[in-house]
């Protein structure tokens, strides 16, 4: 596979023999052009393909997927980083990262899957105009057909094996596959007893309200920081450059603390709104949404775009 630009891949297999035809091939063909290899999959993955390649998997950097692929954005921050740092050689010139991908399905609820769904997608923007490769492995053994059928959306070519491929011919333009992810979501959240209203001179009032909010749902005093930096960041964003005035929603689940920041000023745009907000790296968002970017990696999981606001999902405990 010598042509330019970007590759991404999905190798839908149903044996080990099919994982092998399809990741084998892919390294060893990075491996003799010189490629830069990384494979981030399943330990049992990691086990198959070490032996497969043999002497050579030594030249392979293998990483547990569980490790890798805990929040979508953070988690193509990582690989954007990984490809710029190895992305030249010693003398400058271009370097091309080939990478084997497996993103972690189990375990999901289905607004998570949906993030993740989104992720596989975006990919295709924040890696345009490079020359890197990326081959992301479903096994439709163990995954649900919503998921395999999701990757034949999401990623422009089918791996045949061998070193095959084939055009995917459901592939959607991510900003039409993210604005259906998109309409899924629910609307935003209604008003409540533990709404803060903010305006340009309480931004240290919500400050201290989420944290009091959050500590007593004992939420880890490291997790709680990152979310009222996070919240301080989009409510400054919000008064900054929408109706300097809004209001904070606070609820929770088992799982996350929601926190959504409504813009109710009334404001007319003076520029578009950047696309995909909050989920590119910063090295691919537009100037305007840079923030958005460090806010999401901060949420220990997901933020979504809805109506007037924007609503962040905090892990309440451990660690993603």
């Amino acid at each position: 596979m010598t042509r330019p630009g970007f590759v991404h891949q999905a190798l839908c297999y149903g044996s080990d023999e099919g994982f092998l035809d399809g990741a084998a091939s892919f390294a060893l063909d990075g491996l003799h052009a010189g490629d830069t290899v990384l494979a981030v999959l399943a330990p049992r993955n990691i086990g198959l393909l070490t032996r497969a390649l043999g002497r050579r998997s030594c030249e392979v950097e293998f990483v547990r997927a569980d490790d890798w692929y805990g929040c979508p954005s953070r988690t193509l921050g990582r690989y954007h980083a990984y490809c710029a740092e190895r992305g030249t050689d010693r003398a400058g010139r271009p370097s091309r990262v080939r990478i084997i991908g497996e993103p972690v399905w189990q375990g999901r609820t289905e607004w998570e899957t949906r993030a993740w769904m989104r992720y596989e997608s975006l990919v295709d923007v924040a890696f345009a105009g490079t020359g890197h490769r990326l081959l992301c492995p479903y096994d439709t053994r163990v995954l649900p057909a919503a998921v395999v059928r999701s990757a034949t959306r999401t990623h422009p070519e089918l791996a045949l094996g061998a070193g095959g491929a084939t055009p995917s011919d459901r592939y959607a333009d991510p900003a039409d596959f993210c604005a259906e992810c998109d309409a899924a979501e629910p609307g935003e959240l209604p008003a409540g007893r533990d709404d803060i209203p903010f305006d340009r001179d309480r931004s240290a009032h919500v400050r201290h309200a989420l944290r009091s909010y959050a500590r007593a749902l004992w939420v880890p005093e490291q997790r709680t920081h990152d979310m009222v930096a996070a919240v301080h960041e989009v409510v400054v964003n919000s008064v900054r450059h929408g109706g300097g005035r809004g209001v904070l929603r606070l609820r929770n689940d088992r799982e996350y603390v929601i926190c959504e920041v409504c813009d109710i000023g009334a404001v007319k745009p003076t520029t578009p709104a950047p696309p995909f907000p909050g989920h590119l790296p910063p090295g691919r968002a537009r100037p305007r949404d840079v923030g958005g970017a460090s806010v999401e990696r901060s949420a220990h999981g997901d933020l979504r775009s809805r109506g007037l606001g924007r609503a962040l999902y905090f892990k309440r405990a451990g660690t993603v």
